[in-house]
């Protein structure tokens, strides 16, 4: 099973840089370039009750110099999730949901002022760098737990839709370490019930902190058998515009009919904290010479919101040792 992966992992770190190569091949000659682009997505959707969306993505030279910009921001999956979503939508993850609180509206400046704790900001200078909060998108410290959560959420959009056309959903995240917790069997049974406008999302980069899923658990599914009627789809999280078709078509699915759980299936490319460096986990060596197109660009915005999120907290301590 481990050898398995590791084929599928290089092949989906190539066909990302096929993709990637021809963004920036494209853009060089013609900056700007806003011409519609089809582009194919190697590896085929799977699906489960029902077809899976179609696997040309419509896009532009342009578009795809954005996606990887962005993606030097982000990881992948926040900047396809984005492309196929509005800020009406909410979406509630575990800790550590800068991609999704940046995603949802949130600004680099709002991000590094929060880390620095600042009480002007978000969380009130109280979600340091595990909780951040707005009021469309947020992080859930308990693993697993942002799962029963996301059914509130996305009850609020149904009860809302009685009285309004808002046609918003949630998408509610959760990884692979946590997919044998009862919790999550509980509320995949709420969410189907009561055909809730939501798509639940398990995040598979196939290690729970730095345990391989082939060692933690029999089953290779991270998700319940699925029932009759349940709607199971499938992604390469290592294709954002793969991820991007999949949430524009799991959105749609959700608001007709109701529930379903995505599995995005990605490459774990660091480790889990500054104590698990990652070094074993066959990193993604071949996509760094990629990344340093941007790095430059990108170093001096996050610098700058650095620095501009420190000239806010100093004058916000300044002022408070006055009064």
């Amino acid at each position: 099973m481990a050898l398995s992966h590791l084929a599928a992992s290089s092949s989906r770190s190539t066909n990302f840089l096929k993709t990637l190569s021809l963004a920036l091949s494209l853009r060089r000659p013609i900056p700007g370039d806003a011409t519609p682009l089809t582009v194919g997505t190697a590896v085929p959707f799977t699906s489960h009750q029902r077809g899976p969306p179609s696997s040309s993505v419509e896009t532009s030279p342009k578009g795809l110099l954005d996606f990887f910009r962005d993606m030097t921001l982000m990881r992948s999956i926040a900047v396809g999730m984005k492309a196929a979503i509005t800020n009406k939508d909410c979406i509630i993850t575990a800790y550590r949901d800068r991609c999704a609180f940046f995603s949802g509206g949130g600004t680099l400046r709002e991000v590094f002022a929060e880390l620095m704790g600042s009480r002007d900001e978000s969380s009130k200078g109280k979600g340091s760098s595990l909780h951040f909060y707005k009021k469309d998108s947020s992080g859930q410290g308990t693993v697993g737990a942002q799962i029963p959560l996301g059914c509130g959420l996305a009850f609020a959009q149904k009860f809302a839709r009685n009285y309004s056309k808002d046609e918003s959903v949630t998408f509610a995240f959760y990884g692979d370490g946590a997919a044998n917790q009862e919790q999550l069997l509980e509320a995949l049974d709420i969410y189907s019930e009561w055909k809730l406008p939501a798509i639940v999302v398990c995040e598979n980069n196939h290690y729970g902190k730095e345990i391989a899923e082939w060692r933690a658990a029999e089953s290779e599914r991270r998700y319940p058998k699925p029932k009759d009627g349940d709607l199971v789809l499938k992604v390469d999280g290592m294709n954002v515009l793969a991820v991007k078709q999949i949430c524009k078509f799991a959105k749609k699915c959700a608001l007709e009919n109701g529930p379903i759980i995505l599995e995005i299936d990605m490459d774990r490319c660091h480790g889990q904290s500054m104590s698990d460096p990652g070094s074993t986990y066959g990193m993604c060596d071949e996509i760094s010479g990629v990344r340093q197109d941007m790095e430059m660009e990108v170093r001096k915005e996050v610098d700058d919101a650095i620095a501009q999120a420190k000239v806010t907290n100093f004058l916000l301590l300044s002022f408070s040792s006055f009064t």
